[in-house]
Formats: structure tokens, sequence, C-alpha cells
């Protein structure tokens, strides 16, 4: 609650800077002098303050921030609101997901298009007519200024049901529990991830619990539904590692996955059993990375086991160490197993090659394989839901940057694919006027970097349309080409759409991620604007007309490239971006620090320290003349934390030359993830695409 004190602050802050709302002047954070040490190298952080999420001068700041910002964006208001109608127009009145079958009933999620949050409803087999609600997320998030539902799950007995609820926006969760009949609450359990399971015999829940401080998942719990105490099944005590928790699709396990940068280990137990210890499949091992599946008579594993790329093995469920497993599908150099899924008699394997999704299926009696194609040159394929372990079929989502999301069944015996349902777009749109297409940029080293590409078919490539660039390249996280409802609205207004994707992502394969990470994360940087360049030199756009944009540790990318070549870039949007990448890294108590030393280096080693402050996007803010800058923040960010952003932007402000727009927002209500709810989203959007144009739509010289 914002307190007098709180506006006492911010009056006080204001009367600094009489003339904001009237001349829009940009808010100046004070300076305090802070200096952090390290190797004799000292790094002067005079925002240092703004790491305080509950003092009110800190507030104050954010809030004139804001501020400044509508103030800013105030002429865009009515581009932000036709942007907003125009993303709703294209939904349908009442959408419905693509029912997914489980113990006899069929589960579907049906939202409004006028409505922030979906129904869950299901219905027994074959009689849609006997829908039964079982939650209404709009009902539920009334009041509440953010909402997020993470689970929701009928005990197997069907007397309970039972769903996970965050609203801070902070990633702590509370579960609910409640008579599935007469919805009358039966258990509560607060302050937790959000991941929970059943019990086969519906006695008990499962879930995993993170650390209040760092935020990471550490520790499993079995919660009795009519016992006042929870159980202990596992505590997680490697800083560097953090905790999951899955249910087999055959119902008879519970898997506890140990994961960090480069290793995992995973226990399993009995769900069946409630009294039932959580038992060591391996053991861990520096640079061993495998995850397991119940497959009956036997356990399947992917890892990464003398395959850089990963390969499928099986063993006996009573010999689970590594000296056991047995080769299924051996390692290849050109092709990434990205995941699997077991079901009683079929097996689906995802691969990556090339950059382009796989998926083959395998018939476990027949021993044989069958791999699926798909018609566009640039796609995405993944699971749907399939939850019933004797499915005789299989639900995949495809989609493209073109082709609207669809959900497709497999026949397993088969292999006939039909559509099931291709999510309708209304509003005029028309599929065939956009065109999609995959090229590889050479980068400065002669990497082949894949640049995905969406554009109207009329588009005339002569270097006058206006562009925007996504890119993340981290985690080995590959951005896949996503179709895009709101992202028609750039595209009509004539901009090509491109997703770089750059080393330390694994597009292709997991060489392409070790090649943009620790000492080699430059790379990362270098490969998008290699990427942006190719876009100018192709006349696709031209410097004056390209913007930039990613989140998190794509913000960090955008921050780096800010840096680096300012000169490419007519606008660039950072959402929730990491920037402040030694101090964080230092820090042990800021939530995921301690488990990401083999993703970044660790700056307590001279070496790491060095390289990291050579790109560190706050460390290096120069005095030149930098990009127009649109920052998003949440001040209950449990990634990034809300004064990264915020000292990134009073940096930026005190030395950028030329008068570039430099604009804050925090989401005062939100974490990482942003708003809530889709039309709250749809407006988030609205006014990242509000400030793209409206700075397109200005000379360079005013903006």
């Amino acid at each position: 609650m914002l307190t007098p004190r709180f506006f006492a602050a911010i009056a006080v802050l204001l009367s600094a800077a009489p003339l904001l709302a009237e001349s829009f002047r940009a808010p100046l954070a004070e300076q305090r002098p802070f200096v952090h040490e390290k190797f004799g190298d000292r790094r002067e952080d005079p925002y240092a303050w703004l790491n305080q999420r509950k003092d009110q001068k800190v507030l104050a700041y954010l809030q004139a921030e804001n501020l400044y910002t509508d103030q800013v964006m105030a002429d865009s208001k009515d581009l932000q609101r036709n942007l907003v109608d125009e993303f709703t127009k294209r939904l349908e009145p009442i959408a419905e997901s693509v029912p997914y079958k489980e113990k006899g009933y069929a589960y579907f999620t049906s939202t409004k298009a006028d409505e922030n949050y979906a129904s869950y409803y299901r219905y027994p087999i074959g009689q849609p007519e006997k829908r039964e609600l079982l939650l209404d997320g709009n009902s539920l998030a009334k009041g509440q200024s953010f909402f997020s539902l993470a689970h929701l799950s009928v005990s197997p007995d069907d007397k309970l049901l039972a769903y996970a609820v965050d609203s801070t926006g902070r990633r702590f969760y509370t579960i609910h529990v409640l008579d599935r009949v007469t919805r009358k609450p039966v258990l509560t359990i607060p302050d937790v991830t959000g991941e929970f399971e059943w019990t086969a015999d519906s006695m008990a829940i499962v879930y995993t619990r993170q650390d209040r401080v760092t935020l990471r998942s550490f520790e499993a719990w079995r919660r009795p539904i009519k016992a006042p105490k929870p159980t202990l099944l596992y505590r997680e005590a490697d800083t560097t590692f953090t905790l999951g928790l899955e249910k087999s699709r055959s119902g008879h396990f519970f898997f506890l996955n140990s994961n960090s940068t480069l290793s995992s280990e995973v226990r399993y137990l009995d769900a069946r059993n409630p009294k039932a210890k959580a038992l060591l499949f391996q053991k861990r091992q520096r640079d061993l990375e495998y995850s397991i599946e119940d497959g009956g008579d036997r356990f399947y594993i992917l890892s990464n086991f003398k395959a850089p790329n990963f390969r499928l093995l099986e063993t006996r469920l009573d010999q689970t160490s590594l000296e056991h497993w047995k080769e299924l599908v051996p390692a290849d150099a050109e092709t990434h197993r990205t995941g699997f899924e077991v079901f009683a008699n079929f097996l689906v394997l995802h691969e990556r090659k090339g950059g382009a999704d796989l998926l083959r299926v395998y018939d476990r009696k027949e021993q044989s394989w069958r791999s699926l194609t798909f018609p566009d040159p640039v796609y995405s394929v993944s699971s749907y839901i399939n939850a019933e372990y004797e499915s005789s079929d299989y639900l995949y989502h495809y989609e493209s940057l073109a082709t609207p999301p669809s959900v497709y069944r497999l026949d397993f015996s088969t292999g006939a694919q039909a559509l099931v349902k291709e999510e309708p777009v209304l509003g005029g749109f028309d599929k065939g006027k956009y065109t999609s297409e995959r090229v590889f940029v050479k980068a400065r080293d002669g990497a082949s970097i894949p640049l995905s590409l969406v554009y109207r078919k009329d588009l005339k490539r002569d270097g006058t349309a206006p562009a925007l660039i996504y890119g993340y390249g981290s985690y080995g996280v590959t951005i896949d080409p996503h179709f895009s409802l709101t992202r028609l609205s750039l595209l009509d207004r004539g901009f090509v759409y491109a997703i770089a994707h750059v080393r330390g992502g694994a597009m292709l394969g997991r060489s392409w991620y070790e090649a943009g990470k620790l000492l080699n994360k430059k790379n990362t940087f270098q490969d998008f604007i290699d990427c942006s360049q190719f876009l100018i030199d192709q006349r696709y756009t031209q410097s004056q007309k390209l913007f930039a944009m990613g989140g998190s540790a794509g913000g960090l990318l955008m921050g780096a490239v800010t840096n680096m070549r300012p000169d490419l870039y007519r606008g660039i949007i950072a959402q929730v971006p990491f920037v402040d990448v030694v101090t964080t890294m230092l820090d042990e108590s800021i939530p995921l620090t301690t488990g990401e030393y083999d993703e970044w280096g660790d700056p307590r080693k001279k070496e790491y320290y060095e390289y990291m402050k050579s790109y560190s996007p706050y460390d290096n803010v120069e005095a030149k003349a930098y990009p127009n800058i649109l920052v998003t923040t949440g001040l209950h960010d449990s990634q990034v934390q809300y004064w990264e952003p915020a000292k990134w932007v009073a940096r930026l402000r005190t030395k950028a030359q030329g008068n570039p727009l430099i604009l804050l927002k925090t989401d005062m209500n939100a974490g990482h993830g942003g708003a809530s709810g889709r039309i709250s989203k749809f407006e988030e959007q609205a006014f990242v695409y509000g400030f793209i144009l409206k700075v397109l739509q200005s000379t360079p010289s005013q903006s």
C-alpha cells in the first residue's frame, strides 16, 4: 500500500524538477558516491541506492519515471487504443482450446474476447453438452492487481480440485485445494513454487518450495490432505542447483530433478506408495545432463553422455546407474535431441536439425521409426497436451511466422495426420498476404547465423521499409518462429520482422550454445550486430528505420549492442533487461546468481570478472550518441531485479549525447513476465508498438 510518506517523497522529488509535466523534463536520479572494489579495480556505482525495494525515495523515483514516460507518450494514446482494438478484433468472440483426454474426461479452456483470463472446463468424453466449469480465472482474479494461475488438477479419485495462484508477480504461489462438488476449501499451502502433483491415492500433494531470499527452488515436500504437517522428501543443498518436480505420464513415479547449467541429477519415488522414499537414479557428475521417463518395464533416458547433442538410452527399473544404460538412438553431430515423450506403445522424439524442428515416432513393439514432415520453410512444432499413457494418438502444436497456431492429431498406428483446429484470426487476416523465410548471415568470424524473417508479399526491397529485429541468445534457449496475432499490426504497416538466432541459443545444436557463453559471450552480441547489418545491406531496411528488441538475457543483448553499435538502430526496446552483470553475479543473495556461474562465469575469478566487465551494459555506458531507448521492468521481478534497468537508465541519461528519447516504465504490480491477463498484455504490446511508431514518425533529431 502507498503510504502518506510515499506521496510526500514523490512530492519532494518532483519539486526538484518543477517543469517536468510542462516540458517533459526527464527525471535525474540522485547520485550518491559508492564504489565496488575487486582485484584492485574500482567500479563507481552512484545509483546503487536504488537497490532498496521498499525505500520511499526509490518508489518515488520509479513513479516519477512512470509519470515522465506517460507524459512523453501521451500523444500516442489514441494510436495505442487503436492497436489494442486491432488486436482484439482478431480474436474469436469465444475462443475454446482443443480438448485433451484424461481419465474419461475431455478438458479445455474457454476465453471471451474481452476477458483477461480463461475459464477451465471438462466434460465426459463424447458428451460435450455435459460441460462442467472447474474454475473461472476472471472471478478468481477480480480485485487482484496481478493474477497468475500456474496449475489446475483434479485428484485421481475425482473428489478434489487443486490449483496454484501467484498474486504478486514474484512467483510465490499458494496452492488451494477444494472439494470439487461443494467448492468448500479443504487445504491451503502458501509460499510455494506452483509445481505440485497428486499422489496416486489422492491422499496427499507433492510440491516444491523456494528460498525466500534467493528464490531458488530447493525443497520437495509431501503434504497429506488430512494431516497437519508435511514431510520433507528432499532438500537440494548445492546452491548452484535448482529442484523441479514432474510426474510420469504413467502416474507411477514422481521425478525430483536437480539441475544446474552443466549437470543434472534425478531422484524418483513411487507415487502409489504414501511412504515412498526418494531414490537416486544416477549420481551427478560435472558435464553430465540427463532426464528420465517411465516406460513401464524400463526407464528411458535422454542424456549428453558421450553425446554433446544428446542421445536416447534405456535401462531396467532396478539398474539405473550409468553403466547400465543402453543406447536406443545414437549420437549425431548434426541433430540435436531436445526432448522426448513416452507412451505405453510409442515414443515421440523431439529433434532439431539445421535449425528446423523435427518429430520422430518410435513404435515400441515393432521397434521401428517414422518421421513427420511439415510444409513451411520456417516453422515451430511442439507437443500439445497428451495426458494419457495408453493413448493411441498424439496431439501436436504447429505454427509459423505466417501460419496461426494449429493443433494436429497423429494416429500412432497408421501415421495419419489430421488438422484438429487452426486458431481463427479475424479482422480480415489472410495468411496468403505474408511470406516467411530463413536466411543465413555470414558473421565476422565466418559462422553462418540463422535469421528468420516475415513480411508482407507486397514489400519492396529498396531499403525504405521499417524493421524490428528480435534476439535472445543465452542458456541454450532457442527462440522459435512463432505466429503473433499482435505482430500483424506491424507487418500491415510495412514492417519486416526478424529473429536473429545468435550463438548462445541452441538453434544449431549444443555447440551453438557453447559458442555464445562464458568467455565466448561476445559472439552473441556480434552475431546480432551482423544480422542487423545484413538487413541494411540487403535493403530490407535502413539504420534510421531499424529497431531492436530483447528481454531478460535478451535485454543484456540489447544493452551490449547499444553500447557497441548505437549507430545501427533508430530505437531499442529492452524488456526486463539484465544489464548490471558484474554487480549481480558478485551478489550471492540475488536470485539466480549462484546457479549461473557456468553460464556467465564466476566473477570471483579475475579472468571472468574482467571479461564480464568488458561487455556489461551498465559498466560501459559512455558519453556518445545513443539511439532512442524504451526500458521496461517490474517492481516484483524475480529474475532480473528492477534496480538493474533503473540504474542503467539513470546512467544513460547523464551520458547520452544528441538528446535521444530514453524511457523507463516500471509495472509496480508485476514481475518478470509483465502484466497478467490477455488484454493487459495487449495494452503492454500496444505501448511498445506505440513507442516504435512514435519514434519512426518523428524526424531523427526530434526523437
